[in-house]
């Protein structure tokens, strides 16, 4: 019973980083139904950044966060204003190619630069762990964790206490409509396709502290991060965060059963399959209407 335990609360502080990463992902759709498949490689590069400022600056992980989020943020406002903005029809289609076509160009630019060899993030907390309750859990993990409910929360905050944040719902809720009362949905696209990338910024340090990757590591994390946006309904953020720990916890605890760790990862997209035979609109989706 303790190792299931251990495994629930594992699966709840490595769920809170995919919902980190998977938050960013839901909110561009909600907002201008796109699907942004380069998410996974943008995560990736984020956690490069942080590699690369611990190894030329000797600069902490988390504190590297204050110049990785700013950097992220420019990139995605860049990169909406350049390749997403000129799609004018059939978005959510073309948005697939082109949003892989930038995954690419990551992929291939940090393969240059960095090679294939596995990488990880290290720091005095990504090997020692905190005795808590009889449960023995990485310092990193409950950093990691708590990172992800700052951010969320001021991610909730700018949804629902901010005027921009007005902007973006009244955005997903009807792009038309938004446009006829003032708001310029143009600039509300750029900047949360910026704020989208930027919590990549974040998550992918979280992630490369507590896995190695390389430059070829987006393939499966972007699998995951769609399975978790799907599953908890295009769109909606509450969604992304309930999906994530679900999943996760789901996984965790199906690889310390007698099932093992080959199990695992299969019952992550077989709960998927279920739960689309049977909601096709994910647990926190609406049919015939744009997610929220």
């Amino acid at each position: 019973m303790g190792l299931y335990a251990q495994a629930v609360v594992a699966g709840i502080l490595s769920g809170s980083v995919y919902a980190l990463m998977a938050s960013g992902l839901t909110l561009v759709f909600g907002v201008m139904d796109i699907i942004n498949v380069a998410q996974g490689a943008l995560v990736v590069l984020g956690a490069y950044l942080s590699y690369v400022l611990q190894q030329t600056f000797n600069l902490d992980l988390f504190l590297g966060l204050i110049i990785t989020i700013p950097v992220m943020f420019v990139l995605g406002v860049v990169l909406e204003v350049l390749f997403i903005r000129p799609l004018k029809r059939d978005r959510t289609q073309l948005s697939i190619l082109v949003t892989y076509a930038i995954a690419i160009i990551i992929e291939g630019i940090l393969g240059q630069v960095f090679t294939n060899n596995n990488v990880t993030l290290t720091a005095w907390y990504t090997t020692k762990s905190l005795h808590l309750f009889n449960f023995y859990l990485p310092y990193i993990y409950v950093f990691a964790f708590l990172l992800s409910c700052v951010l969320l929360a001021a991610l909730y905050v700018m949804l629902y206490r901010t005027q921009f944040g007005h902007s973006i719902r009244a955005t997903m809720q009807n792009r038309v409509a938004a446009q006829l009362i003032g708001i310029d949905v143009e600039r509300v696209a750029a900047l949360t396709f910026g704020v989208g990338v930027a919590l990549t910024a974040a998550g992918g340090m979280a992630f490369g502290s507590i896995n190695a990757f390389n430059s070829g590591s987006s393939y499966d994390l972007i699998s995951r991060l769609l399975v978790i946006i799907i599953l908890g309904g295009m769109g909606s953020i509450g969604g992304a965060l309930v999906a994530s720990i679900f999943m996760l916890v789901i996984e965790d605890v199906i690889a310390v059963s007698p099932a093992g760790p080959t199990w695992s990862s299969t019952v992550f997209f077989a709960l998927l399959v279920l739960v689309l035979l049977f909601r096709p609109q994910g647990l926190f989706g609406k049919l015939a209407t744009r997610a929220q």
